[in-house]
Order: C-alpha cells, then structure tokens, then sequence
C-alpha cells in the first residue's frame, strides 16, 4: 500500500499553483533524465518516487530496488518524458528518496553493529517520527532490514511510567488484558523490581527502559533465576545510538529501540541529473 493520497498531498504542497520557474524558462519538451546516488546507502522510497513520476506520465526504469545496498553514483531511476513533469517532481521525489533512504541506511548500519555481539538482536524503531510520514518513516526501517515496533497506540499495549504513576504494574498489565486478548503487553520498567513485577503479572515483553548495560544483565538474572526469562520478549531503550548500541547489545535481550533512527534523520545524498535534452 502506497498511501497514494499522501505523496499527491506532497507534490501538491511543493506545487500548489505550478512550478513557475520551470514553465517560465523551459519549452515541455520529452527528456530523459536519472535518479542517482552520491553516496553509498540502502535504499528506501524508490517504490513510491517511481509511482509518483509514472501518475504524471513520466516513463519509468527501476535501476535499483527498494532495500538494495548501493554506492555512490549509480542510478536509482531512469526517466524519459516530460520537463515540466520532472522538474515540478523533482524536489519532492528528492525529499522522500533521501529522507526514506536515509532512515533505511541508519537502520542498516545499527543493525550490522549489533549483530556483531548479539547474534539474535533486532534493531527496531519507535513512534518518534515526523507528523505525516510515519507510513514512509516505518517502511524504511523495514527495508533497512529493523522492526517498526508499534505503528500506533492502536497495534499494542505499552504501559509506560506516566501509566505506572497512576497505578501498580499489576493492576495496569490485568487491565490490559481484561480490555483485549489479541494484543501483545509490553511493559516499560526502570528497576529490576519492576521488571519481577511485570514478568509475575504477565507481560509479554519488558522494555527496560533507561537503564545501564550492567542493571539490565543483573535484571534478566533475575528473570532467569524465577523461570521467567524463556517466555519473554525482552527489549531495550533510552537514548542508544549508532555510537553505543554495542554496550547493549551485548545482554541477552531480543530487540533494542532507537528513536533517533526516524527522530534525527540523516538524508541519503541523492540528486537528479538530466541526461538529454533536444
């Protein structure tokens, strides 16, 4: 599923009245043209930039797939069809390419450093993403090869501090499960008491959530030593970067959360090049 009605919502945005420039200097005339890299990535958006050129009658040659690992210059996209067409798409096409290849080359890079100390890990992302594109946010983690953990407060249970204040973590995890049986408890904890208390009620997953390298292992010991530890997904978060993840990798945890992977984006350098003209 494209989202169709949001990437028009985009052109849109960056077009509202015509791309004046462009029809003031340039004859619509039949070019070809090309997406490329400038730098090595994993790529992220290709699916929906060659949707948007092809809606406006822009002829379109995938040159590299979606979750594809490529280097600096090579072609993404191959283009023939009308200036006008491609000049107005231009910097919107540019936008989602590199913000979604970005997300996707991020994902990738943090998922590779913690494999290298925990074979099973996942990188996953978190719902730390831009107003309007969560859609494209979460489908480049996928493509870098992470989880996109909750689309929404809608797909599961996450009972965090601001819900423990209000109640015991007992009480908060039966709720839980009185309200739906289809949906996975998560449960974020800080303390290693909390986290006995989460398992004993019967979350699903603990999110240990700003806690040491050295207080989550002491905290999984704990779990193991009660016969807890098999039936849970264990997961960790708080401010890991691309910098530390292997300080966290190393416990035995199954899924480590990053908001800066979609919360502080480092677009893919990606440009458009005409290359023919008559």
């Amino acid at each position: 599923m494209l989202h169709i009605h949001k990437l028009l919502s985009f052109f849109a945005e960056d077009v509202p009245a015509g791309d004046i420039t462009t029809l003031a200097l340039v004859e619509d005339t039949i070019v070809s043209a090309c997406i490329e890299a400038r730098q090595e990535m994993t790529l992220a958006g290709v699916e929906e930039c060659a949707w948007l050129f092809k809606h406006f009658g822009v002829a379109v040659t995938v040159e590299a797939e979606d979750g594809e690992n490529i280097s600096a210059g090579e072609k993404i996209l191959s283009l023939a069809g009308s200036v006008h067409a491609i000049l107005s798409l231009e910097r919107t096409i540019l936008n989602l390419l590199g913000r979604m290849s970005g997300i996707a080359t991020a994902t990738a890079a943090a998922q590779r450093l913690a494999s290298v100390v925990n074979d099973h890990v996942k990188v996953a992302g978190t719902r730390k993403t831009a107003p309007g594109l969560r859609y494209f946010d979460k489908r480049a983690v996928r493509l870098g090869g992470g989880e996109p953990h909750r689309d929404s407060l809608s797909n599961a249970f996450l009972i965090k501090d601001t819900h423990r204040a209000i109640m015991p973590v007992a009480d908060a995890i039966r709720r839980a499960k009185e309200y739906s049986g289809y949906h996975k408890v998560e449960c974020e904890v800080e303390t290693l008491p909390d986290a006995i208390a989460a398992a004993e009620a019967g979350a699903d997953i603990i999110m240990f959530d700003n806690m040491t390298p050295s207080a989550v292992r002491l905290a999984i010991a704990a779990l193991t030593a009660r016969g807890l530890r098999d039936r849970l997904v264990l997961e960790i978060s708080g401010g890991i970067t691309a910098e530390t993840i292997h300080q966290w990798a190393g416990a035995d945890v199954d899924i480590i959360s990053m908001g800066s992977l979609t919360h502080s984006v480092q677009c893919a350098d990606v440009s458009l090049e005409i290359e023919q003209s008559p």
